[in-house]
């Protein structure tokens, strides 16, 4: 019996709660009172913010994969900047991602892409996974650091503290484009690489999954959505390896090694880079 039809007496209505009352509240901004460019502006810079430096390069490249090293406070500024993501706090973020990578593609995937693209993009979190369970297992780096302890406790709080910061700055179009539409933005577009890019693409790799590498998610989530390459080379800190397979993520790498804020760079061996 699979996870998906084992747990469907265990609904989680706290997330269910959680995730329709967002959705609920974007639809503040079909109201034209809500609009303004400054509004779309915040929430254009808090996109790069949170999915791009918070989740694909800190959650992702450097804290699950350790793709890379930076000074100790940049990596917590990075883990702050993906816990105002909103897709967990980074223990259980980490933890759950290692598991996806040790069994991608079989029952032991959280977000198994064999049980169905809406499966895989967003229902298995309406579930008791018994994957959160293994989570301190997957994180035995991080999950006894007290500012990662405290980012876990108190992603709400935080949330709520950066709305409140957005209100006193705009108004409430600043929270609703700030926080209702950029959350679910980015939730979506982070969400679409455990979906599309297990479903629409091409494989450069045969690996023992069914990653693919989909441009169109790759440019929403800053390089991620070259995701078969990630998977055939997990622990490179660059995911677009063919010259056209644009990979900003990347680029801010090579940027902060540059600055001297990235060593240690882990890459794919040369011969899977290709300059064609």
């Amino acid at each position: 019996m699979t996870i998906a039809t084992s747990t469907k007496s265990q609904l989680n209505w706290l997330h269910i709660t959680f995730f329709a009352g967002l959705h609920v509240g974007i639809l503040f901004a079909l109201f034209p009172s809500n609009f303004s460019w400054k509004a779309f502006g915040v929430f254009l810079f808090l996109y790069w913010v949170t999915g791009g430096l918070g989740i694909t390069l800190g959650f992702h490249r450097l804290i699950t994969h350790r793709s890379f090293q930076t000074p100790k406070w940049l990596e917590y500024f990075l883990a702050f900047c993906g816990t105002l993501a909103c897709q967990g706090g980074p223990i259980d973020w980490v933890g759950m991602h290692r598991m996806h990578h040790l069994h991608s593609d079989e029952e032991l995937d959280p977000h198994d892409s064999n049980k169905g693209f809406w499966w895989s993009h967003m229902a298995w979190m309406f579930y008791h996974s018994p994957a959160f369970a293994d989570v301190p297992r997957f994180t035995k780096d991080i999950k006894d650091d007290p500012f990662y302890q405290f980012l876990q406790k108190n992603m709400i709080l935080i949330q709520v503290a950066l709305g409140i910061v957005l209100l006193l700055l705009g108004g409430w179009s600043f929270v609703v484009w700030g926080v209702f539409v950029r959350l679910i933005f980015v939730w979506h577009c982070t969400w679409f690489v455990n979906s599309a890019t297990h479903k629409f693409g091409y494989r450069t790799y045969d690996t023992s999954d069914r990653s693919t590498n989909c441009w169109w998610v790759a440019l929403l989530t800053y390089g991620e959505g070259w995701h078969n390459n990630h998977h055939a080379y997990q622990y490179s800190a660059r995911h677009g390896l063919k010259w056209w397979e644009i990979d900003l993520t990347w680029m801010t790498v090579q940027l902060l090694q540059l600055l001297g804020l990235a060593t240690n760079v882990k890459l794919a061996p040369q011969k899977a880079v290709s300059s064609q």
